[in-house]
């Protein structure tokens, strides 16, 4: 047994709670997974790196004196999907991985710099970059086999939780909400997706330390989860969040502005990133309600009521 302690995000400690003995057993045998990839991996283990919401990550050093991430994920999530993701990306887009192992749910990647959501800069600045970190990231070769719309699984989603959790918002969002699931679900053309990102957002867009190829943005993602979608999906992510400028102006004109950015950033139709946009901001909040993240749902629901 090892005397590391580990250092975790309390909604990381949530989510891990919240499957039960699998996630009971992965907290307490974090220490000795750390130590044994430390040692397999030749890596020093440094600091925690705050802001992850599903995984413990760590800045580390390598052999070579390389700094680099080590980034441990939870249980049930699909991490093959995402190393696959980022494996086939090679960097264009997204960040550049230096070995992993996908049984123990471990990456180790380059080192990035600051987040795009501490960046002093203007929501519709932020908005272009990750529109542009986002053309690059949807060039990432799409993989055979069956795919799975994930309007459904929202339609799913958005129902049971509503239900579990005991309406925690209006009964008129939610029929918005899972109408337009039901429209996105129609329109689902195969030929026409991507591989999505899944969660665009500006904490999961980081800087890069030096310009490279696949990075021309100045920042790449991290965190894929790497299905195939629409792209508006991932459009609709980036519109979904912006919650406090939402809060304290005119929601639904701020809402539409931003909308058409993404729109005219991408030439994607401007009415798809919309509806997108209003269901992945309810099933956000309801998913957050659902392990406890109260104070993270808060925001996206009470938008959703501004919008709907």
């Amino acid at each position: 047994m090892t005397d590391r302690v580990i250092q975790l995000q309390d909604v990381v400690r949530r989510k891990a709670a919240a499957l039960g003995p699998e996630g009971e057993a992965w907290l307490a045998g974090l220490p000795d997974l750390v130590d044994d990839l430390a040692r397999e991996w030749s890596i020093t283990v440094g600091p925690p790196v705050s802001g992850g919401t599903a995984s413990y990550v760590a800045r580390v050093r390598t052999a070579d004196g390389q700094d680099a991430v080590l980034k441990i994920a939870v249980p049930q999530l699909d991490f093959g999907g995402q190393v696959r993701a980022l494996v086939d990306a090679d960097g264009h887009g997204y960040v550049r991985v230096l070995t992993h192992d996908v049984d123990r749910h471990a990456l180790l990647m380059e080192a990035l710099g600051r987040p795009l959501e501490e960046v002093d800069a203007s929501p519709e600045d932020k908005i272009a970059t990750l529109c542009a970190t986002l053309r690059q990231a949807w060039l990432v070769p799409r993989p055979t086999g069956p795919s799975v719309d994930p309007a459904l699984g929202l339609i799913e989603l958005v129902g049971t939780l509503w239900e579990r959790l005991g309406h925690p918002c209006s009964e008129r969002v939610v029929k918005r909400a899972l109408t337009y699931a039901e429209r996105r679900a129609a329109a689902f053309d195969l030929d026409r997706c991507v591989v999505a990102h899944g969660d665009p957002h500006p904490a999961n867009t980081l800087r890069v330390l030096t310009p490279r190829p696949g990075a021309e943005s100045g920042f790449v993602f991290v965190d894929p989860d790497g299905f195939l979608a629409d792209p508006t999906y991932d459009l609709g992510v980036v519109l979904r969040d912006w919650c406090s400028q939402l809060l304290a102006g005119d929601a639904p004109a701020l809402a539409h502005h931003y909308c058409a950015l993404l729109a005219g950033h991408t030439g994607f139709d401007e009415k798809a990133i919309w509806e997108w946009g209003f269901l992945q901001r309810v099933s956000t909040g309801l998913y957050a309600l659902s392990f406890g993240a109260d104070e993270m749902a808060r925001p996206y629901l009470e938008t959703a009521e501004l919008l709907g």
